[in-house]
């Protein structure tokens, strides 16, 4: 089976996972709606059994693995960085532009 099959075939089942259960899909899902200082805005959403964030931004979906962090979470992957501390500033460092602060809409 090669990588645009097993692609196919996860989208498959995905989809079908949803229509058999999408009271409990949305229920282990979180989405937030971002806004920043810079004019960024973006989609992020947890899921409960994925330590990944899932942004959508500058209309593409990146995922971001779950890195080390001394307070709060931060997340990489593709350029960019998602930073949430404990006191809930967020912040965002897209390869694209400088780091810029966020907040939940």
């Amino acid at each position: 089976m090669n990588c645009r099959n097993i692609t196919v075939f996860a989208a498959a089942l995905f989809a079908a996972s949803m229509a058999a259960a999408p009271s409990r899909a949305v229920a282990q899902s979180s989405f937030q709606n971002y806004s920043c200082v810079d004019g960024t805005q973006f989609v992020v959403g947890f899921f409960q059994y994925d330590s990944s964030a899932h942004l959508q931004l500058d209309g593409r979906a990146v995922k971001l693995a779950k890195r080390l962090a001394f307070s709060g979470l931060r997340y990489a992957g593709s350029g960019v960085t998602l930073k949430i501390t404990k006191s809930g500033l967020t912040t965002l460092k897209n390869i694209k532009r400088p780091v810029t602060v966020c907040e939940r809409t």
